[in-house]
């Protein structure tokens, strides 16, 4: 993939409605990618400190919000400290979006990019 890298603001370089800012907290669920659309990933760390706080920002900027369908495609595991997390690093989104974008598979997506760490597993 080619990136580019600027110091402005994502506010600045699309319009509102292009911008999809992804955030565990949402309540839409991401079914596809839509090539006309930027998505915002990374774009804070939240997991321990501020819950909701990703959300909250898109939600004050006006921006459409959506997260990775962990939920539809996966089931929590069984592990010894009862933990599941649907929030993933930069990397690991990234490479989920990768994935589905050359597979059109989100199993195959969510396989590549959510470790076992997370609590999440693939159906058998």
């Amino acid at each position: 993939f080619q990136m580019d890298t600027t110091e402005e603001s994502y506010l600045d370089l699309f319009p509102l409605d292009a911008i999809v800012y992804l955030t565990p907290d949402s309540e839409n669920v991401l079914e596809d990618i839509d090539p006309n659309k930027a998505y915002v990933l990374g774009g804070l760390v939240d997991e321990s400190i501020h819950k909701k706080l990703t959300l909250q920002r898109a939600q004050e900027q006006s921006l459409q919000t959506a997260r990775l369908p962990i939920r539809e495609y996966m089931v929590k595991t069984v592990n010894t400290k009862n933990y599941h997390s649907e929030t993933l690093a930069i990397n690991q989104v990234f490479d989920v979006l990768s994935t589905y974008y050359e597979t059109r598979s989100w199993p195959a997506a969510l396989k590549a990019g959510v470790s076992s760490g997370k609590g999440y597993v693939l159906p058998d």
